[in-house]
């Protein structure tokens, strides 16, 4: 079964924009369930943000907004119009409270965070033999 549009444009169009710090975060605001992860609107107050909020305050072109982080992080530098992603409009639709849509979002978030971690980490030098003087 092919991935719902929302997850593709999240791998594709989010996540190589996303730093580790902000990839962190949301990760951890989805596995507690945060209030300070919210829906149906970008922010509400410092720091009550939605998704593309929250990573908007961890990027560095971005984080020197307040309230518009997530709508200039994601025209800015995700080149997304916030007015019709797919992954907003889905967060929208389902945010924090439905189980089965958070826990899709929390695997996304953290395959993502393994598959850098496993790219951050260098293979190690073949040992070298010394010769005895």
């Amino acid at each position: 079964m092919a991935p719902a549009p929302y997850l593709l444009e999240l791998r594709d169009r989010w996540l190589p924009h996303v730093t580790d710090a902000g990839l962190n975060r949301v990760i951890e605001l989805l596995q507690k369930g945060s209030p300070l992860l919210i829906h149906g609107a970008f922010t509400k107050a410092v720091p009550m943000g939605c998704l593309a909020t929250q990573i908007g305050w961890h990027h560095p072109a971005t984080c020197h907004w307040t309230l518009e982080a997530g709508i200039m992080w994601l025209s800015r530098v995700a080149g997304l119009n916030p007015a019709t992603s797919q992954m907003i409009r889905a967060w929208d639709a389902n945010g924090v409270n439905d189980w089965p849509f958070r826990n899709e979002l929390i695997e996304t978030f953290m395959a993502e965070r393994e598959r850098r971690l496993g790219e951050a980490v260098e293979p190690l030098a073949e040992p070298r033999e010394f010769a005895v003087v």
